[in-house]
């Protein structure tokens, strides 16, 4: 965690008294996928480190629900288009329900947040605006609106065009740039060039303008006095908005910026490009938080620095990732780091989720018993791992709803199966012969065989069948699961009850 620690030590030379603000933040322009996790784990892991060791902190998640709407996502009919501009905190849901789109879109990632157990201050960018959150900023912008250019054009290395404004003015509901011409501080008024080149005034404490991007975010952090925030590595570019943002702090509002944090995307398993909201390529943040439990997912993030480029596999790397962190979780000594990641990993999770029995186990057992919760724990007591399912019972069992999600969701076809409830027919008199001797080979075994004995029991009837070791599991997944394969065989034939195995096999023969 040196990564962490580095933040954490930074933050605290710079503010060695009062309250830390670290903020996170992003427009609701679509359905949140899981790149976003990266920017709210982060930020919430600083607040906790920072809390740990004594000092108060605040975690802040400023939503730029004013933005306007720039683009139509692709889950989202194409006459959506006309809103293009209008600020999603104004636009109706495309469920056709009586909420904004903003909250629409919204509720979905407050969810997630509060499954992950994040703490957090949500801050409204329209109600900021239009409660007159943002008049200081507004009047310092357009009072230095030279200072504010030379910065902008300086830093970024672009020529900043003369009739340039720093501000979005609303016009029949719509977001529009327009010319400004002067500000009255008094009445609280901008007065800008209308699209018919005519003069029009518009009141600034009550929303009806709104700073751009550029300056906004700049704004945000002189208003809220937030000390650090997580960005994307896209605005952490030389010349990019941090740096600008970085110059107006300076110049403009007369104080230093945030400690910078950039951090890399999270990319799906074999994508170059990130997740997109937009595009529809992401997968979503309410998916993720079904199918892994709130540890795992911040042990995702966590356990590299922000600037590593992430990669989620939906399929073999939850696997990975749950029967990884189990092992953690379990190791007798672990190293400073390895406990503080525990540690920041488990704040706050009401009941872990995580056993001691591997995951692959648990979906194979999970599926035997045809998802029924308590024959599972039947199943998996009849294996090696009986301690486990007789001590860790309450935390397989909430364990086993995010498999269920998991097999719901991501499951890759050749780890799902179900239990055949009829006989195979089409047994040549090899395969017969086969199950028949294996039937009698299982009555005779000792009661605690385990799976290393049914590996065993059934590679050596391969002679005596005459048919290859290959054969002999394929006749036995195509009878038990319909498939030509599966679960590592002697350990699934161990699971299930062995009156109904020894039945099937006889029934078949």
């Amino acid at each position: 965690m040196q990564w962490l620690n580095k933040i954490v030590d930074e933050l605290i030379k710079q503010k060695p008294e009062g309250e830390i603000i670290a903020e996170s933040g992003i427009a609701p322009s679509g359905a949140y996928h899981m790149g976003y996790l990266r920017e709210l784990i982060t930020t919430d892991a600083i607040v906790r480190e920072l809390k740990r060791r004594g000092r108060q902190a605040r975690h802040i998640h400023f939503v730029d629900d004013f933005d306007g709407f720039r683009k139509v996502p692709a889950n989202m009919p194409e006459e959506y288009s006309k809103y293009l501009g209008m600020p999603v905190c104004d636009m109706p849901a495309p469920d056709g329900s009586k909420r904004t789109y903003a909250d629409f879109a919204l509720q979905d990632f407050l969810d997630s947040a509060e499954v992950l157990g994040i703490e957090m201050d949500v801050w409204r960018s329209h109600k900021k605006y239009r409660e007159g959150f943002f008049v200081p900023a507004i009047e310092k912008t357009l009072t230095s609106i030279d200072a504010t250019k030379k910065v902008l054009s300086e830093i970024s290395g672009r020529e900043i065009p003369a009739d340039w404004t720093p501000i979005q003015v609303m016009e029949e509901g719509y977001l529009k740039t327009r010319k400004f011409l002067s500000i009255d501080t008094s009445t609280k008024q901008v007065t800008y060039e209308g699209k018919d080149g005519k003069e029009q005034k518009a009141n600034y404490a009550k929303g009806d303008i709104k700073l751009n991007w550029r300056v906004d975010w700049p704004a945000r952090w002189w208003l809220v006095g937030v000390d650090a925030e997580p960005f994307g590595r896209d605005h952490a570019t030389k010349g990019g908005s941090y740096d600008t943002g970085a110059g107006l702090m300076k110049e403009v509002f007369e104080t230093a910026a945030p400690y910078p944090i950039p951090y890399d995307f999270v990319n799906r398993a074999g994508d170059t490009k990130k997740m997109s909201a937009s595009k529809g390529n992401g997968i979503l943040m309410k998916e993720v938080v079904r199918v892994l439990p709130p540890e795992v997912v911040r042990y995702f993030i966590l356990g590299v620095a922000p600037a590593k480029l992430l990669f989620f596999d939906p399929e073999g790397g939850v696997v990975r990732l749950i029967d990884e962190f189990a092992e953690l979780l379990a190791k007798p000594n672990k190293t400073p780091d390895e406990a503080q990641l525990i540690a920041l990993c488990t704040d706050g999770v009401k009941t872990i989720t995580v056993s001691n029995v591997p995951f692959s186990h648990l979906v194979a057992s999970y599926q035997s018993a045809l998802k029924d919760p308590a024959k599972t724990l039947e199943i998996i007591k009849r294996t090696e791992h009986i301690e486990s399912a007789q001590t860790q019972e309450e935390i397989i069992k909430h364990e086993l709803k995010f498999i269920d999600a998991w097999l719901n969701k991501f499951a890759p076809e050749d780890v799902k199966f179900e239990l055949r409830q009829d006989v195979a027919g089409d047994l040549s008199d090899a395969q017969k012969k086969f199950l028949s001797e294996l039937a009698r080979k299982i009555e005779q075994a000792p009661a605690d065989a385990d799976g290393e004995w049914f590996h065993k029991a059934v590679y050596e009837l391969k002679d005596s069948a005459d048919m290859e070791p290959k054969q002999l599991f394929q006749t036995l997944y195509q009878l038990l699961i319909g498939k030509n394969a599966g679960p590592r065989a002697g350990w699934f034939l161990s699971m299930l009850p062995r009156d109904w195995l020894i039945k099937r096999l006889t029934l078949a023969s």
